[in-house]
């Protein structure tokens, strides 16, 4: 395995971040935006370096909790009534990360306005929402077909206005201090703002290693998974799976890591795909089929830009290509797919054919094998692979089965009933 056994942080969530974001014009790059505001709020506020961290990574994943396209897009446009509850289910994915309880508090209240606060501003998670909150408001103010300079004096006006009510004075101080230089505003509109964050952000010196890595990346797994409840185990199982075959095939200890954060990644491109798509209870129409097709190269995008990810990259996003080049969207031929490739790509199958879907029930072992040993025939499957999932059947379905278990029970007890 080539890749870097640490990952710079600040590279990794930026990338996924954005993978957030992505679905929609309208909300490209919002988080990160937000982001850089709160970190200028930060820096005018003279907020301390661990604190200035928190609310940095908080700005990021503020949103996280608005699962679906829809909601993302009625939240940006001030559309959404009830703004608490993507707040509730954006601090339940966060915390399950060891380490990040802070921010998750954060991402809790960062809708809460000052005047329903009844504690000080000078508490770290009271002043720290209070920034996200104010930098989450500017960021939706900016009409993203005007020039940015040209909407610096309404949004000044519409801040002014909300000082006392909607947030504290001070945090308003800090923002008009951070925000009188022109090149605030044109970093926030800028196509480099990604760079800018990655190379000077608060988060720019941060490694993390691979088992930190997996952590994140079961946190990401859960945002694509309860993106709906028809496929609130997939990814899951896949990883699972992925990793247990990893395993049976004799790979490194390194390498099944590999697997599984490939596994937990490889449907990151559908956060981007429309609610009506990833739910449709019945086959999906041509042009449907073309935009579903499009998550797997939106994958590899996002997992590409982290340096160090590279073969994950592959890994993750190849589990639509075929031996005999007839898969999707890069068209690898077997001399282009790597035994990770391969894997995942069986994982994948196997999961999704046992699992329930809205169209159909999980199909039973003979079907699953035989749908298996057919794919393999016709060149879309590795042989080796199918064969390792034929011969340890049994191992692998109690080990992916337990998986799910898990993941359905935190899904349906304490996700899905926030409201």
């Amino acid at each position: 395995m080539r890749n870097k056994k640490t990952i710079n942080l600040g590279n990794l969530l930026l990338s996924l971040s954005d993978a957030i974001d992505m679905a929609n014009t309208s909300i490209a790059q919002h988080q990160q935006r937000a982001a850089y505001i709160a970190w200028e709020i930060c820096r005018a506020a003279d907020v301390s370096e661990p604190l200035m961290r928190d609310i940095f990574m908080a700005a990021l994943f503020h949103d996280t909790g608005a699962i679906s396209v829809e909601e993302k897009i009625s939240l940006h446009k001030f559309e959404e009534v009830n703004s608490n509850r993507h707040c509730l289910r954006g601090e339940l994915l966060l915390r399950r990360i060891p380490g990040l309880d802070r921010v998750a508090t954060i991402v809790k209240y960062h809708h809460r306005n000052w005047q329903d606060w009844d504690e000080s501003i000078d508490a770290p998670h009271v002043m720290a929402s209070q920034i996200i909150l104010l930098a989450d408001y500017v960021e939706r103010l900016i009409a993203r077909g005007s020039y940015i300079l040209g909407q610096t004096e309404r949004i000044y006006e519409k801040i002014s206005e909300m000082s006392g009510t909607m947030y504290h004075p001070a945090i308003a101080r800090s923002f008009f201090q951070a925000s009188k230089r022109e090149e605030f505003w044109l970093d926030i509109a800028s196509p480099r703002l990604y760079s800018l964050l990655f190379h000077s952000g608060p988060l720019k010196n941060v490694e993390i290693d691979f088992s930190e890595l997996e952590i994140i990346s079961k946190f990401f797994r859960d945002i694509i998974d309860y993106k709906s409840p028809f496929t609130a185990t997939h990814t899951s199982g896949v990883s699972s799976c992925a990793g247990k075959i990893a395993e049976l095939l004799g790979l490194s200890k390194l390498e099944i890591q590999g697997m599984r954060i490939a596994g937990n990644l490889h449907d990151i491109g559908k956060l981007d795909i429309p609610s009506l798509i990833l739910n449709k209870p019945g086959p999906l129409t041509k042009e449907e089929f073309s935009i579903m097709k499009s998550h797997t190269y939106l994958s590899y995008y996002v997992i590409n830009s982290i340096a160090g990810l590279q073969q994950i990259a592959e890994w993750a996003s190849f589990h639509h290509e075929r031996l005999d080049g007839a898969g999707y969207p890069f068209q690898c031929h077997a001399d282009e797919l790597s035994i990770g490739a391969r894997i995942v790509a069986v994982a994948d199958i196997f999961t999704a054919l046992a699992e329930d879907r809205p169209y159909r029930k999980g199909m039973l072992r003979d079907d699953i094998v035989d749908i298996l040993n057919d794919m393999t025939a016709r060149k879309h499957l590795d042989a080796h692979c199918v064969r390792s999932v034929i011969a340890n059947y049994n191992e692998i379905t109690d080990h992916v089965k337990a998986t799910q278990r898990e993941a359905r029970e935190f899904y349906t007890s304490r996700f899905s009933v926030i409201s």
